[in-house]
């Protein structure tokens, strides 16, 4: 009799992702919408902060996602499935509800900014408002309409459809950014741009950038084992990652960054609230193709965003089949959307949401990375990660050690943001993640003594 709390590992003959499909997904996932808004967020941060910001935290954060998909390889199995083993069976459910939310809450995110394009591309067409005048929500709320079902016929047609979508969708990215980018350097220089000062009422501390990007950056680490499991080769679940992650997250904020920068030195004002792609591309005078691309790569990043949510959703209940699992939270994540519709405004959501996955998802990560590669010696068992009598049932199905250092992490993140100096020079992400690490070894050490 199965368990009901099994966990499938993929077979090896069943390991179809190359080099090239992996390297796709991780541009994919970080060439969109939210990556172009968090860039226009850092700009608080001046250029030349906000760049040295993007490099630090992103670099330190892939570190991690290569660790995870090294894991996920080995393995075969989800992040999600992974966090048994360090929480415990029943206990992964708090990793899950992380993930579950936060991948909920990033395709919304990507949605909401996609349906700004198809208000847009309404007013061209039809005359409709643009969303933020009076009568624009009519067109925000067609355009998540219409999302939302590109996002389900993408899950029903399956896996390949969307490695297709991201195959087509890297390509006419990488033409946007060079587009874009040409168009923002043509009316104001890069020097311009680089000695662009902050208005000092708005001024984002160096450690509140890092902390932001940490947040942006570190959710991808919980997807990455769901995508590295289909792979073959170490390389191709380690480098391919952290080189296609970088890319994307390097050149979308980039230009999100410069664009922003731009706009506010041509009209004398820095608006955070104007950050997102659709405004920037419309004020650049881009036209409809520049929404449609802008949509497509709300498809791409989605595809990696509804995955994860998916996967997690089906590890806490595991009697759903996966693609039943995807097509809930899409209809989950439509809901969502509409929240900055309706309560405050879209840079304020997307800042509460930010501060949730940064002060949730360091101390789980850690945990997890330390227990497979310090504790565990790269040694897990699939088999028994959904045995309720095996090793990762702990104390009736939770790890408790890991339970309550995740709260000892929350806690301390939250201390330390209110920190001045950690606010101005470092954030607190990954100070947690050491301390919650640190702490994690040297418990389980002593257990093992004992």
């Amino acid at each position: 009799m199965e368990s009901k709390y099994q966990v499938e590992s993929i077979a090896e003959e069943h390991r179809h992702m190359t080099y090239w499909d992996m390297f796709a997904t991780w541009i994919g996932a970080n060439a969109n919408n939210g990556t172009w808004f968090i860039g226009g967020i850092i700009a608080a941060c001046g250029f030349w902060g906000g760049i040295r910001a993007l490099i630090v935290a992103s670099s330190i954060s892939y570190v991690f996602l290569m660790l995870v998909g090294y894991m996920g390889k080995k393995t075969g199995v989800t992040t999600m499935a992974l966090s048994r083993a360090s929480f415990g069976i029943k206990g992964s459910v708090i990793p899950s509800i992380v993930n579950l939310t936060q991948f909920v809450g990033w395709t919304a995110v990507n949605t909401f900014i996609a349906a700004t394009s198809v208000s847009y591309i309404l007013h061209s067409f039809l005359g409709w408002p643009v969303y933020g005048k009076p009568g624009g929500n009519l067109g925000l709320i067609v355009g998540i309409a219409v999302m939302s079902i590109l996002h389900l016929l993408s899950i029903i047609a399956g896996q390949r459809s969307i490695q297709i979508i991201e195959r087509i969708g890297i390509i006419l990215v990488i033409i946007f950014v060079i587009w874009e980018s040409i168009v923002v350097f043509k009316d104001v220089s890069f020097s311009q741009i680089g000695h662009w000062q902050v208005p000092s009422n708005l001024k984002m501390g160096f450690g509140t950038a890092m902390d932001t990007l940490a947040a942006f950056n570190l959710a991808w680490v919980t997807a990455g084992a769901d995508f590295t499991r289909f792979t073959k080769k170490t390389g191709t679940a380690t480098t391919a990652p952290f080189l296609g992650a970088n890319l994307g997250v390097f050149g979308f904020a980039f230009i999100g960054l410069s664009a922003t920068i731009s706009i506010a030195i041509s009209s004398g004002v820095y608006d955070p609230n104007n950050s997102d792609p659709s405004t920037i591309a419309n004020r650049l005078g881009l036209g409809i193709i520049a929404m449609l691309v802008i949509m497509l790569t709300s498809m791409t990043a989605n595809a990696v965003n509804i995955q994860a949510a998916g996967s997690a959703l089906n590890n806490m209940f595991s009697k759903l089949t996966l693609k039943q699992s995807l097509l809930i939270t899409t209809i989950i994540a439509t809901f969502v959307t509409f929240i900055p519709v309706f309560y405050g405004s879209f840079l304020e959501t997307f800042t509460a949401f930010l501060d949730y996955v940064g002060m949730v998802l360091g101390p789980i990560i850690s945990i997890m990375v330390v227990d497979y590669f310090v504790i565990a010696k790269q040694d897990y068992r699939p088999s028994e990660l959904g045995n309720p009598k095996g090793k990762y049932w702990y104390k009736n199905g939770v790890h408790w050690t890991a339970f309550t250092l995740w709260i000892i992490g929350v806690l301390i993140y939250i201390g330390l943001q209110h920190m001045a100096f950690i606010q101005k020079y470092t954030g607190a992400t990954f100070i947690v993640m050491i301390v919650i690490g640190l702490l994690y070894w040297g418990i389980m050490r002593l257990k093992k003594v004992e």
